[in-house]
């Protein structure tokens, strides 16, 4: 068991020894900021208003019991409302409050957000294939650039999936969360990684249910080849890297 002892204790609480430490937040040292700048003269697609309307099952009851991870996608694209809603429903803010903290749709250690949402779109209305970023300040997208034989990339990326190889590729969008973690480490130093875990959680699950209400399936992705995923989102790998994927597309019948 000893080769395990290293990522078992990783999953335990140290607060004990996080008390003894003067973070750098107790420093003084300017907070990180809460998002990723970019370009303003970068191509940023306005994203529609979210509302209730791209929902087709409101039962939070029966979005819950019907949830499953779906690997069989339909050719149908998701609308650009459908998208919309689901950027929202896993990163959207909806209130700043007096301390400047963003509170969003999905719970985080103390309000650190640290993921940036980047999409491999394949099929959605009035979009072109593509990487983007969202920008969840402004609710809006950022066009990044083009990825030729998108597809091929995809599965390359995420490995040899067990349960039904490719199925990835064949997604109308994948969700690739990156992590900086220094949002959490400068407020709770060597406790931030645990926490980082169990934030991200809570934004692949809301995706889930916000699929499920809007008729499309989504699927969790843990295995993905890290340097090449990394590689072609432009990230340095240490100071932001990609923790997390999801695939996302209408079912098929």
């Amino acid at each position: 068991m000893a080769r395990y002892e290293l990522q078992r204790n990783l999953l335990k609480s140290n607060f004990i020894e996080f008390k003894k430490i003067k973070t750098d937040k107790m420093k003084g040292i300017q907070k990180p900021p809460i998002v990723k700048p970019y370009d303003p003269n970068s191509t940023i697609i306005e994203l529609p208003s979210v509302s209730d309307e791209a929902v087709k099952h409101a039962s939070i009851f029966d979005c819950i019991r019907d949830r499953r991870s779906t690997r069989f996608y339909s050719q149908d694209s998701l609308s650009l409302s459908e998208l919309s809603y689901l950027l929202w429903a896993t990163q959207g803010i909806t209130a700043t409050n007096k301390a400047g903290l963003t509170l969003r749709t999905v719970p985080c250690s103390g309000a650190t957000h640290s993921f940036e949402t980047y999409l491999f779109i394949q099929r959605v209305e009035g979009l072109q294939e593509g990487i983007y970023r969202y920008l969840p300040v402004e609710h809006k997208l950022l066009f990044m650039f083009e990825l030729s034989e998108m597809d091929q990339k995809i599965d390359e990326i995420t490995l040899e999936q067990p349960f039904v190889p490719n199925f990835a590729k064949k997604a109308a969008v994948v969700f690739a969360w990156s992590t900086t973690p220094y949002r959490s480490e400068w407020k709770y130093d060597i406790s931030a990684h645990k926490k980082i875990l169990i934030d991200v959680g809570h934004v692949c699950q809301n995706l889930y249910l916000a699929s499920e209400s809007v008729g499309a399936g989504a699927c969790a992705i843990g295995i993905y080849d890290q340097k090449l995923i990394d590689e072609i989102l432009e990230l340095d790998g240490e100071e932001e890297f990609v923790l997390y994927l999801a695939a996302v597309g209408k079912k098929r019948n």
